[in-house]
């Protein structure tokens, strides 16, 4: 597969740059907000100097697919992914833009990352293994790592503008929105999980665990951010998958075993990454939106 040339840095003359997260840049168009989708890729906190090629086309890609998907669920904050739709300013980097960008509402986001786990894997089964709960949610005995939990279960964390998340409790969530919106937006997560879950695996997937983000729109609550892309959320071949060990992802796990086996103490700066960890990991981000799509990827 021929893959685009990485980019890893945004320049848009004419459009006010707003923000950097660790893969986005966010600018402001007028009465919209422009979310463009860069290479970059993270791990354990840093931003790594290599990019992944495709990388940006595959999660802006997903993510509007999925928004679409589950739009009769949640409605969102996408104006248009078409460039020739936004403002003439950002019409002027269509080249750029096109593939990797969405012009969405400036919505009020709630402060609350809004997790919905359906297997028991990373923080969730740390805090089983040591406290038999998650996120203040008692489970039963006798899980195994990667178990699929009887139920799915809700489990927010407070958004941090430094630094970690913080996992909080529903009660603490209640504390920081108020009981009205934590309830719907509990509510919501774990229908639009459940639905997304459900689809997955038709498409010999399983998606263990996801995070979105809602926003208020002129009173509306939106889904916002990104919708289930392999950056937000776990997903597992069905194939492979087997309780009881640590399974198999589409993700950057050859990002994060690479840095495991060069024994990074996880400060930046980061190290390189090799060619070949760079075109697994941009294969398995493709591997995930065609078997989630069933369409082939446009660069």
């Amino acid at each position: 597969m021929n893959l685009p040339p990485v980019l890893t840095q945004i320049d848009l003359p004419g459009i006010p740059h707003v923000y950097s997260g660790k893969v986005r840049d966010v600018f402001d168009a007028g009465d919209n907000l422009l979310f463009v989708a860069t290479d970059r890729i993270s791990a354990f906190d840093s931003i790594l100097p290599t990019g992944i090629s495709g990388k940006g086309f595959v999660l802006n890609q997903l993510s509007a697919w999925w928004f679409d998907h589950l739009k009769d669920i949640a409605p969102n904050h996408i104006v248009s992914t078409d460039p020739r739709d936004y403002p003439l300013e950002a019409q002027r980097h269509e080249a750029v833009l096109r593939g990797r960008s969405m012009l969405v509402r400036k919505a009020e986001v709630f402060p609350i990352e809004c997790i919905a786990r359906g297997y028991l894997i990373g923080t969730g089964w740390q805090d089983y293994e040591r406290t038999g709960s998650v996120s203040g949610i008692p489970l039963r005995k006798g899980y195994q790592l990667a178990d699929k939990l009887d139920e799915p279960i809700f489990t927010p964390a407070h958004k941090a503008t430094t630094g970690h998340d913080e996992n909080i409790t529903y009660a603490q969530m209640v504390e920081r929105i108020g009981p009205a919106h934590a309830a719907i937006l509990r509510d919501l997560t774990l229908q639009l999980y459940q639905a997304a879950a459900t689809y997955a695996a038709s498409r010999g997937i399983i998606l263990a665990d996801t995070k979105f983000e809602f926003g208020l729109y002129n009173n509306q609550i939106l889904l916002v951010d990104e919708a289930l892309t392999p950056d937000s959320s776990r997903y597992w071949p069905a194939e492979t998958y087997v309780p009881g060990k640590s399974p198999v992802s589409f993700d950057k796990q050859f990002v994060r075993d690479y840095l495991e086996s060069v024994k990074w103490d996880k400060r930046p700066p980061a190290p390189h990454l090799p060619d070949e960890v760079v075109s697994r990991t941009a294969e398995k981000y493709i591997e995930a939106f065609e078997r989630l799509t069933g369409e082939k990827i446009s660069f």
